[in-house]
């Protein structure tokens, strides 16, 4: 049987946590050996703490664990080799870089190291090169920290990538941002109930930035980021999940609707080369129906089943000059967060990065 690496959840109860925590079951490489929470959940069985909310039934073994709380001491007795972190990026920064110090190898999802220049942001399709910054984290720590992007990055990268040997010049993208993207208990129903808020607190700003980062290049000296400017409008909007993004590109040249497409549609990575077991057969699906994506309907695209909500769904791609628009939907809480850093992880631990000997 094939050794499982021991993993620790931490923000268990959260909504990105439960996305960990329903991933995990039955993984193939990984077994979930502790799940922390807050002291209102530490000492509690799982099940009777949560408010379950990620699809499904909570796993039945994890439902029966006790909730641990949440410290150094307390992972680092667990025997846990790998930590997925879904806490809030307040309490984030110095446990991760402390779990880091004591040899541990964190896939965070919180935004703290997202800026720190030896901490990888990382959409494995993408850029798994940029884990070179993880094996130097390692050679200097003993463990190593990587992040995943914005939820909204996520998707956004996934469409420009393909896109990028076709000669962008600039992006502009305004999104539609599902209510789950601030949490379970995030947003009052009276404040967006009917309602639309076009302000999402620091959200314009990551994805102005971090697409740069995660489409740039990596050397000795670090990662030279992408040049291509980013211009974006963020809005909240009363859908339960998925984010759906309008963006327009433009290019050196004219680009045809065909061309985008197939570039698109063509699209694949290392995580699809190697098969591993959340890497989605088509990272980015092309609809061409006339009113898709939506989220209702898209955001739990991919396939095969452990991969569902891994799929970027693009549709209504129309080219005028040198400018394409298009829209994008991506599961916020799965592609936009827990399912990337396992993804990563799984990344990790075919380069031997998690090995520790």
């Amino acid at each position: 049987m094939t050794h499982k690496r021991k993993v620790a959840v931490l923000g268990s109860t959260g909504l990105v946590g439960q996305h960990f925590v329903r991933m995990l079951d039955g993984h193939p490489d990984f077994k979930i050996a502790m799940l922390a929470g807050s002291e209102r959940s530490a000492g509690h069985v799982y099940a009777e703490v949560v408010d379950w909310a990620a699809d499904g039934e909570i796993p039945l073994n994890t439902g029966k664990t006790v909730v641990q709380p949440t410290s150094v001491e307390t992972v680092v007795a667990s025997g846990a080799e790998v930590v997925f972190s879904a806490l809030p990026a307040s309490i984030a920064g110095p446990l991760e870089t402390a779990l880091r110090g004591r040899g541990l190898f964190i896939f965070t999802n919180a935004s703290s190291h997202r800026a720190d220049p030896d901490v990888p942001v990382v959409i494995p399709e993408i850029n798994p090169d940029h884990l070179e910054l993880a094996a130097r984290q390692k050679r200097a720590h003993g463990g190593f920290i990587v992040a995943d992007s914005n939820c909204s990055t996520s998707g956004l990268a996934l469409l420009l990538a393909p896109l990028r040997p076709l000669g962008i010049r600039s992006v502009v993208v305004t999104t539609f941002q599902a209510i789950s993207g601030a949490g379970r208990r995030g947003l009052a129903a009276m404040d967006i109930a009917a309602n639309c808020i076009p302000f999402i607190p620091n959200e314009e700003e990551k994805l102005g930035r971090e697409p740069g980062r995660i489409l740039g290049t990596l050397d000795q000296n670090g990662i030279h980021l992408w040049p291509v400017p980013v211009r974006a409008n963020c809005c909240r909007v009363p859908v339960r999940d998925g984010h759906l993004l309008s963006v327009s590109v433009e290019f050196d040249r004219a680009v045809e609707e065909r061309a985008a497409a197939e570039a698109l549609t063509a699209f694949r990575g290392l995580p699809q080369e190697w098969n591993l077991p959340s890497a989605p057969a088509q990272p980015v699906i092309v609809r061409t129906e006339e009113a898709r994506p939506q989220p209702v309907l898209d955001a739990w695209a991919g396939s095969p089943e452990r991969a569902r909500g891994m799929a970027v769904t693009a549709g209504r791609l129309r080219s005028r000059d040198c400018f394409l628009d298009l829209f994008g939907l991506v599961h916020n809480t799965v592609r936009g967060a827990a399912g990337t850093c396992l993804l990563t992880a799984e990344l990790a631990l075919k380069q031997s990065l998690l090995d520790t000997k």
